[in-house]
């Protein structure tokens, strides 16, 4: 069965790989919503626009895997002052990220949102622009990698460490059997 990821986002794909899949990258060049709703509307919203886009321009027999990944009322920076403004409201709190699932197979889809509560320690400017100096936070929503340098800010999460990295695997893995697909299927595991 071919399995293709409807994102371009190298984590995901290695995520996917950790797993035993070997996905095939499509980008859906879809244009996300931004705002307007809530992140849990914003992130669900993105990924079905995203894997109904791939889905509808392949095999009805391929997997289609696609999700977006926001850090609640965050996006990705877009410059070096805006990273600093979001690492210092995340300095010493609690916040969520929220990831929307798309999976889709033979017109057949699911479609879920799965939260994570990440904890930060608090950042003093030096260290937050010492790390901003890494180029690590420049494309990541929130402005931090949690699988990067970031995982030293970062004291507790709850919930499923896979989604912050930006693809939940344990509810990739309910997905899968949801939509009846086989494990060899996919060379998962």
């Amino acid at each position: 069965m071919q399995v293709i990821l409807a994102s371009k986002s190298p984590r995901r794909k290695d995520l996917l790989v950790q797993v035993g899949m070997d996905p095939l990258v499509m980008d859906s060049y879809v244009e996300e919503v931004t705002e307007a709703l809530s992140p849990e509307a914003l992130v669900r919203e993105n990924a079905a626009r995203k894997g109904r886009k791939v889905a509808a321009a392949v095999a009805p027999d391929a997997l289609v895997i696609a999700a977006d990944t926001v850090v609640a009322d965050e996006r990705k920076p877009k410059d070096r002052e805006e990273a600093v403004r979001m690492l210092r409201r995340l300095s010493g709190r609690t916040h969520k990220v929220h990831t929307g699932l798309y999976v889709s197979l033979g017109g057949k889809e699911h479609l879920s949102v799965t939260t994570t509560q990440v904890t930060f320690c608090p950042l003093t400017d030096r260290l937050i622009h010492r790390y901003i100096g890494t180029g690590e936070p420049m494309d990541k929503a929130g402005a931090y990698g949690i699988q990067g340098a970031a995982a030293l800010f970062i004291p507790h999460i709850e919930g499923s460490y896979s989604n912050v990295v930006g693809l939940p695997l344990a509810t990739l893995f309910t997905a899968l059997d949801e939509l009846d697909v086989k494990l060899d299927d996919t060379t998962l595991l």
